[in-house]
């Protein structure tokens, strides 16, 4: 059965209305859909581009941060459902994006975008989304979206959006089709730099906006796997001048560059896919006793790196309120997290000690190697958008380069 809020593509043969409550407000004809793997269809009020999205349909939780969210490259390939409704009300700006460009393929909203208030807007987020050819949908009933998402995991599916008429649902359940899913895809290898570039920018100030690194102590190779751009300035505003290499650099290209230490970033797709070239990378760099620290996708790669095993998850961690405990100390941190694939506790050797784990499903958040300077967690230190709790990470990555 299609869950509350939807119809069956079979009853659907013209285009329903919208706002049918009893408030007297007027009803408003939909002239988008979003349509489900499972044949489930949602009716709503298209804006952004028009035409179709395919991609994996996921929830995010946060309550703040959805131009950072929908720049992230690791929504590449998503389409992401907000459970927060009241989305866009503070426009965008040229600041607030990880990326050169958006990497998520839609957007789900429950409210329609209104007008935005804020004193760093310079543009509303549906004119932000034509110009960046995300297709959106508003309208929808997103508790019952999110619900159907937690009760048959993660599904495939598609935005279809026609302002001119009805959706054709044959039409954009063939476009659906032609999307087999990201199991299995090295998205890696298409969100990277295609060149090694260099970086000095720091964290973001109210008064001045983003700095430069001065004096920088340390000199770290970050291995792009779909970085955000503020997990360098994270490591920049702690002292260290980043050179920034494509996902498949080699590791004698890496050592040649004289590094202090290696980061690995986030990034989208199956690990096991891209572990293909990444591992006997990473095997090598740890055989050198070089410090390591690795984030999310780099998390998941290095697991695999030194023998563990990942899966996909029934339902991803994405929002900014994930709580996650250190085994050590028992101090327990809210933190950002955007990831549908785990690192399997019992597959890790005993030379990985796992650090962190989840209070919400009990899945491991970080492990540390035994005998060698390298350390990993699945969530987002550099929060954006998200709470701070976890930012000493990189203090102690720069720890770990002076020989601490």
């Amino acid at each position: 059965m299609p869950p509350h809020g939807s119809v069956s593509p079979r009853e659907s043969a013209e285009q329903p209305s919208l706002n049918r409550e009893a408030s007297g407000e007027l009803t408003v004809a939909a002239n988008a859909a979003l349509i489900l793997a499972d044949g489930s269809v949602f009716w709503g009020r298209g804006f952004g581009q028009t035409g179709y999205a395919s991609g994996e349909v996921c929830f995010n939780t946060g309550m703040t941060g959805y131009q950072e969210t929908l720049t992230d490259p690791s929504y590449a390939e998503q389409i992401i459902c907000f459970t927060m409704p009241h989305i866009g009300i503070v426009g965008t700006n040229s600041e607030d994006c990880e990326a050169k460009r958006p990497f998520a393929r839609g957007l789900i909203l429950r409210n329609p975008i209104g007008s935005n208030s804020n004193w760093r807007s310079q543009q509303s987020l549906g004119d932000w989304c034509a110009a960046a050819g995300l297709v959106g949908i508003s309208g929808i009933d997103s508790r019952a979206l999110t619900t159907h998402i937690r009760q048959n995991s993660d599904l495939n599916g598609v935005i279809a959006f026609n302002p001119n008429g009805l959706v054709d649902l044959a039409a954009a359940m063939g476009e659906l089709a032609q999307f087999g899913g990201i199991e299995g895809l090295d998205l890696a290898a298409k969100v990277t730099t295609a060149e090694t570039y260099g970086w000095e920018q720091s964290r973001w100030n109210i008064t001045r906006g983003y700095g430069t690194i001065k004096s920088p102590k340390f000199h770290v190779v970050v291995v792009d796997y779909g970085v955000k751009h503020n997990i360098l300035r994270c490591l920049a505003s702690s002292g260290c001048r980043l050179t920034v290499v494509p996902a498949k650099t080699t590791a004698e290209a890496i050592l040649a560059l004289a590094p202090d230490g290696v980061f690995l970033s986030n990034g989208p797709g199956d690990p096991a896919a891209t572990a293909v070239y990444a591992t006997p990378i990473l095997q090598t760099l740890m055989a050198r006793n070089i410090p390591i620290f690795g984030i999310c996708l780099g998390h998941q790669l290095l697991g695999l790196a030194v023998g563990g095993q990942t899966r996909k998850m029934p339902q991803g961690h994405r929002g900014a309120n994930h709580p996650v405990k250190e085994l050590a100390s028992g101090k327990v941190e809210i933190t950002s997290q955007n990831h549908g694939f785990e690192v399997i506790a019992q597959s890790l050797p005993d030379e990985a000690m796992v650090t962190h784990l989840s209070l919400f499903d009990g899945t491991v958040e970080g492990f540390r190697l035994r005998d060698r300077p390298v350390f990993a967690v699945q969530y987002h230190p550099e929060a954006s958008p998200g709470p701070h709790d976890s930012s000493p990470l990189f203090d102690r990555f720069v720890a770990m380069m002076g020989g601490k």
